[in-house]
């Protein structure tokens, strides 16, 4: 990996094209360097794991609406959507919207926590629609959806926007754009210029994951998608971006993130390495913000020390920077303990889910939400008991680069009324890498089987599977078998409406 310094150069300072740091990303996305065989099989098994929960949430509202808003955009040798026939089609970036949307819903699929956080999986549905629409095959999307998952992975080891309380899709929609133009064969400097258009127009507030969350949690990353189709179709038409969008004086740095004498260090692979970046990711057991997955895990590995949750009289968690100021009471969100937050609230307050994992022993992706089990007396009592504290220790391994050392954990201290006290603690979930079991294709095939019973048939199951297991094999032609049908009188908004514009 080749590390790159980025900061701002003053106007009269000129930066070569070549030396900025989205022609840099451009040049690795058009650096036709063999695919690795460890990473296409991950490609494969993150393919499966966004259609479960896809197909999990494509009755939600969210995503029902997404897809009504999609079929208001109809065209011949189109994109395909979740739901939704394979031989229906649609306008790719609307394609993308209501998959996006259908895919992030349940909050339920790969992440990368690093200086910042991501979602990566959020890469493959419009890289998925522009290939279909355009005919391309499955090795290609492969490599598409590879430099999609390199582009954002680094960018989030290199640069916090949380810090400046900027959204994690800055870091996403250059991925998407840069991803779709190696799909395409596009040139350095066209995708130089999607980069940049991505880039300036995706830079928004962390509002959307403050306070009362809504459901634009679940539309950021999709909205993202649309953004990078469309700046990826001006570049191709000749037109150009604000540059440079990185390194300008009145540009992302100087203003969106650590100002005029900020600087920071990405790394990147080299010409002719691989594009490994997607093995660092890991996906999710539990329908829960990753930083609480090894939490579920140690709730239900210390529940069976526990006989009676109302003796406990204080839990407290030892945990990392972000898990406390984003999911836990560092956050200082009245929402976070509030039984009556929305779903979306909910699963970003690790008291609540520490909770309910600890008295349930399961978790599950609807009944560990639903307002009766968020409102039950007991459970409110027991969640308002916990708290989180930050330790310099966990927040170390949180950013450690050493993905044997990384961990996303905490040490968690039950204190009992009687005086006695319970400790444990866990690094990493049960499903990460180097837990205690790591997802495999089974598992993936597992999670796609679970989530998506009782919505598709077992017919319908079995095709998609067969079809995405051949992935790097299939014609442009097969490109379609990759959406998951439902039948379409059990489907919410399967047909065109006017509740609005289109």
């Amino acid at each position: 990996m080749n590390l790159h310094q980025i900061r701002v150069y003053p106007s009269k300072e000129a930066l070569a094209k070549e030396d900025q740091f989205a022609w840099k990303l451009a040049a690795m996305a058009t650096d036709d360097t063999p695919v690795d065989p460890d990473a296409q099989y991950m490609v494969i098994n993150r393919m499966i794991d966004t259609a479960s929960v896809a197909i999990a949430s494509v009755n939600r509202g969210p995503v029902s609406n997404a897809r009504s808003q999609a079929l208001g955009h109809p065209r011949s040798g189109g994109s395909t959507v979740f739901g939704m026939p394979n031989d229906t089609r649609f306008d790719a970036e609307w394609a993308a919207w209501a998959n996006g949307t259908a895919v992030r819903e349940l909050d339920f699929h790969d992440t990368f926590l690093a200086a910042d956080y991501s979602h990566p999986g959020d890469n493959i549905p419009p890289i998925l629609a522009v290939a279909q629409q355009l005919g391309r095959n499955g090795a290609e999307l492969v490599r598409g959806i590879l430099v999609g998952y390199e582009v954002q992975v680094n960018l989030v080891k290199g640069i916090c926007l949380h810090e400046h309380k900027k959204d994690h899709i800055a870091h996403l929609c250059p991925g998407q754009a840069a991803g779709i133009g190696t799909l395409l064969g596009l040139d350095t400097d066209t995708i130089y210029q999607a980069i940049q258009q991505a880039l300036h127009v995706s830079f928004s507030t962390r509002q959307s994951r403050k306070g009362e969350i809504s459901s634009w949690k679940a539309y950021a990353p999709a909205h993202s998608g649309k953004l990078a189709i469309e700046a990826v179709d001006r570049a191709m038409r000749g037109e150009k971006s604000p540059s440079p969008i990185y390194e300008g004086e009145d540009s992302v740095i100087a203003y969106m993130l650590d100002g005029a004498d900020g600087s920071y260090e990405v790394p990147l692979p080299g010409p002719g390495e691989n594009k490994r970046a997607i093995l660092e990711t890991y996906t999710k057991e539990h329908s829960a913000e990753y930083q609480a997955q090894a939490l579920i895990d140690l709730a239900f590995r210390m529940r069976k020390k526990i006989e009676n949750t109302d003796a406990i009289k204080h839990i407290t968690l030892h945990t990392s920077h972000h898990t406390h100021y984003v999911i836990g009471t560092g956050a200082n969100d009245p929402q976070k303990m509030d039984p009556k937050a929305s779903r979306e609230t909910l699963d970003h307050s690790i008291m609540y889910i520490f909770a309910v994992a600890l008295q349930d022993g399961t978790w599950h992706h609807v009944d560990s939400y639903a307002p009766e089990r968020a409102q039950r007396a007991d459970t409110v009592n027991l969640w308002h008991k916990i708290s989180t504290v930050e330790d310099p220790e966990w927040t170390r391994r949180y950013h450690d680069p050493d993905p044997n050392v990384k961990a996303f954990g905490a040490r968690v201290e039950i204190e009992f009324t009687n005086g006695e006290t319970l400790v444990d603690e866990m690094a990493v979930a049960n499903a990460h890498s180097l837990g205690a079991r790591p997802f495999q294709r089974d598992d993936y095939v597992g999670k796609f089987e679970t989530l998506t019973k009782g919505i598709i048939t077992p017919e319908e199951s079995q095709r998609f599977l067969d079809t995405v297991q051949r992935l790097p094999n299939l014609t442009k032609d097969e490109l379609s078998g990759l959406n998951v049908q439902v039948p379409q009188e059990t489907l919410e908004r399967a047909e065109r409406d006017n509740r609005g514009i289109f």
